[in-house]
């Protein structure tokens, strides 16, 4: 078993129902020629976007869309980093409100306040998406 300072750093990346979610192994490429390896949460319409086999075949790890039952290993690394892409309105939505209805969203919505600057990010964002229900200014 590997010590957590020779380990690599692990990029969990969240990918949400859109057609330009099978453009996600370029984000997978990306880090992986930086050094991290790369694990895939999909939203469960999400996973209807994405080549699976493709996938995992580059990651070496199964793409996750579903809880795992108790006592059952995790089968991705703890996160060093998560990248959601593609975000879509109603993930965002969920994930500022903290719901967590889904896998994906259950792996981020407790992070919300321990990734450095995601708390402003998703703070600056739920003002924006909340501005578009005001009343228009007279």
């Amino acid at each position: 078993m590997m010590s957590d300072q020779s380990r690599k750093p692990f990029l969990h990346v969240v990918v949400c129902a859109a057609s330009i979610a099978d453009d996600v192994h370029k984000l997978i490429t990306a880090a992986q020629e930086r050094g991290w390896g790369v694990g895939v949460i999909a939203t469960p319409q999400g996973l209807g976007f994405l080549d699976t086999e493709a996938i995992e075949a580059q990651t070496g790890s199964p793409i996750r869309s579903a809880w795992r039952s108790p006592g059952d290993p995790r089968p991705l690394p703890p996160a060093d980093a998560i990248a959601t892409a593609p975000a879509m309105f109603n993930t965002i939505n969920k994930w500022a409100a903290g719901i967590a209805d889904t896998l994906a969203l259950g792996m981020l919505t407790p992070r919300r306040r321990r990734l450095p600057g995601s708390r402003g990010c998703l703070r600056c964002a739920a003002l924006w998406l909340r501005s578009w229900n005001s009343e228009p200014k007279r």
